[in-house]
Formats: structure tokens, sequence, C-alpha cells
């Protein structure tokens, strides 16, 4: 049992600038945490709801101050004196007490924040490490550090739509731990680097997450490019190191036509270029490559793809157990994009994470464009056994954070890597 004694939260700024909450949970036994949660950019539409205030004259209508307002007033009220068995308990307490489909009324990002502040105290009120709690909160034991997935390239929502798809990524596949992974994945990103300045003249501009956003006319230009960077490096494109999409279809989808390019290209037209690009390229994972909207045809790519790369929904899923159900009900896809703020609270997400394991899928856990130094996303990543994280590039502090921590856990215990398919170049 533990017994809230306080809730505060504050308004902080995320990596883009834009409000955010940070929230602290005083317990009765003196154990005192916090934490702050993050924002995307590129949202499905089945995401829970964030609170802002929408005075334009602050923050462009993107304040929290009335968010942090709920926290340290009503939602402080509710808990202040109660005691809880577990997070599940606090969690369905928060979500009657907004009492919306959306958790519209007190807002996604004041739930969360709530939420997980209260599963850091309660680590620290146990003496035991944040993962190590997440582990027990799961009710399942630490079994794998999740592969990395690391942004090279951004287009999109993330970096101004000079290209449409949202994000290329690096797998780097021949690290047995996190330090060889991000060597190998630094030495990419470095041969990237000097790429751009020799094709393009460009200085070092990155995307929401860290990731380089060249001057490149098409998604398949920025693939090519990732391609060449591995070999730049001295790496062997699909043995040493993979490719992973972040497609974000949803954005360039309207009215039933896919506009990647000049020519819109229809649903099955969409499949067959995505088909055509993993025969192409080293890819082992693709996200989002079709729209939120298009449930009809995930299925084809499920069954034309999922035999031998990562199907994953992250728009189509918004880490809902209803539509992780209805995915897996068509066969849609085979694995689950897990995002916290999506679903509004740990105790959500992990229903959502226990569903998509028990129908055979890999889970890839990830963070969000708008995050901040907060690094309780790797002790979640490595407590919850993900097959893969998804933190971002290699800068930048809110990114690195997360990084960090995982090399603290990585010193602490061994796990392996889960085994990724060799992509032949």
């Amino acid at each position: 049992m533990s017994k809230i004694k306080k809730l505060t939260a504050l308004e902080i700024l995320d990596s883009r600038g834009r409000p955010t909450i940070k929230t602290t949970c005083e317990l009765e036994s003196g154990a005192t945490a916090s934490a702050s949660v993050p924002s995307g950019a590129s949202t499905g539409q089945a995401e829970a709801w964030e609170l802002r205030d929408g005075n334009m004259d602050r923050y462009q209508g993107k304040g929290c101050l009335n968010a942090v307002g709920l926290i340290n007033s009503e939602i402080n009220d509710s808990f202040s004196g109660q005691e809880f068995e577990s997070q599940n308990e606090l969690d369905r307490q928060l979500i009657n007490l907004d009492g919306t489909p959306h958790k519209s009324r007190l807002g996604g990002n004041s739930i969360l924040s709530v939420s997980v502040a209260f599963a850091r105290a309660q680590a620290v009120e146990k003496g035991i490490p944040l993962y190590q709690h997440f582990s027990e909160m799961l009710g399942q034991p630490i079994t794998q550090f999740p592969r990395l997935t690391i942004n090279l390239f951004s287009g999109g929502m993330h970096a101004g739509r000079q290209v449409p798809i949202q994000d290329v990524l690096i797998v780097p596949v021949s690290g047995n731990n996190y330090d060889e992974a991000l060597v190998i994945s630094m030495k990419v990103y470095h041969a990237a680097v000097e790429l751009i300045q020799q094709k393009f003249n460009m200085r070092w501009l990155t995307a929401d997450e860290g990731g380089l956003s060249p001057s490149v006319n098409s998604a398949e230009e920025l693939m090519a490019l990732a391609v060449e960077s591995i070999q730049h490096a001295g790496l062997v494109p699909g043995k040493d190191v993979c490719l992973a999409l972040d497609v974000a279809s949803s954005h360039f989808y309207q009215d039933g036509k896919y506009f990647l390019g000049e020519t819109p290209l229809s649903s099955e037209e969409m499949i067959d270029k995505l088909c055509e690009w993993a025969d192409k390229y080293p890819i082992v994972s693709i996200e989002d490559g079709l729209s939120e909207e298009d449930w009809g045809h995930w299925p084809s790519l499920q069954k034309k793809l999922g035999s031998s790369i990562l199907i994953l929904g992250d728009d189509l899923l918004c880490t809902n157990p209803e539509r992780i159900q209805k995915a897996i009900e068509l066969k849609a896809c085979n694995a689950l994009l897990l995002k916290v703020n999506q679903i509004g609270t740990l105790t959500e997400a992990a229903e959502a994470y226990r569903l998509a394991k028990a129908s055979g899928w890999q889970v890839t856990i990830s963070v969000r464009s708008g995050d901040t130094e907060d690094n309780w996303f790797s002790d979640l990543a490595v407590g919850w056994s993900g097959d893969q994280s998804k933190a971002g590039s290699l800068t930048q502090s809110e990114r690195l954070s997360k990084y960090n921590r995982l090399l603290e856990i990585e010193k602490t215990i061994q796990y392996p890597f889960p085994v990724w398919p060799e992509k032949g170049e």
C-alpha cells in the first residue's frame, strides 16, 4: 500500500519549446519522485487528448496552465490521503475522475504525468530501480533488452515535409550490447553528415527527434542515402545495419489516395510501392505504411510483407486495446508501436502490451517528437522487455538521456538483444 500525501505540477518546456507537464508525487512514507511527459507531432485520431489552454497570446495556445491547475487542485484533492495497492487502482481512479472517452476533461497529459510520477515514487518507496518496478507492474520478468532503432533521416511533420515520409531509421544488428550498437550507429550518423555536406553543401540540420534533414527530392533518395551512409561508415547494409521506415502515411492520405509524389497512388499501388522498397533496401520494419483510416487494405500489406518484416501500427493502433484487438482480428499488422501518452496511463499501456504479445506480435516502445530530459522511457523499455526501442537520433539531450540511461541499466543487468533477420545488400 502506498498513501499519497501530495501531488504538485509545473508547466515546463519540451524539446521543441512547447509546454508540457512535470508532476511530483509525494507519498506519506516520504518517498518523492517526479515525472515529465512528452507530446507528439504526428498524432493518431484515436489518441488521448491533451489539455491545452488555447490562449493564443501564450505559447500559441499550447500552454498547459489549466492542466497544471487541475493536478494541483482537483486531482490532488481527490488523491491526497488515499492509499493505493497498485498502479491499476490509481490509474482506474484517474480514468473515472476524468469521465470522458478520450481523457479530454482532465487531459491525457495531466493524467499520464500523475500515473508515471506515482510509479516512480513507488519504486523509490520500495528501494528498487524503476525498470524492476515496471517489470513487477507488468507481472513478467525481464527477458531481453530492446534492440535499438535510431532516427537517421527525417521528413514529414518532423522536418518541414521536404519529403512525405517521416523517418528513415537505422537498426544496428551486429552490435551485441548497447555500447556496441551505439558505436555502430554513431559511425553511420557521422558518415551521413559527411555525405550531406559533400552532396548538398549543407550544414548539420536536424529535425524534431534529431534526425538529419537533407534537401532530397523523394523518399527513395533518403533510403538510398541511408544505405550509402552505412557503406561510407565501412559497414555492410543488411548485415551490420538495417533500415526501418516510419512512413506516417496518414499525413499524405486524402480522399482515398496517397500523395507520395506527383502521381496519387491508390491503396493497392501504395502497397506495391512499399513492397518495391522492401525488395530494394535492407528494410526490417515499416511503420504506418498505410493510413489509420485505410483499415481495409492493411491485411493485404500484412499478407504481402509480414512474413519477412515488421508491419508496425502507430497511428493505426494508438496503443489502444480496442484498436489492437480489431487489428488482430483482421490480421492487419504484426507489431505494435507503444507510446504510453497515446492511451494516457501505464495501466492501459500495459493492457495494450499484453494483448499484442499474446497474439505473437513484437512491440516497439517509443518516445515522442516533443520530449524532455526525463528518462523513464528507458526503464519502461527494459522493464517491459520491449523487442525494439525508438528514442530518436543520437543528438539532443532529450534523446541522449534515454540512451545514457540504457547504458546505465546495462551496467547493472545483462540480457540478450532479440535477433533481427539479415537482409541482403
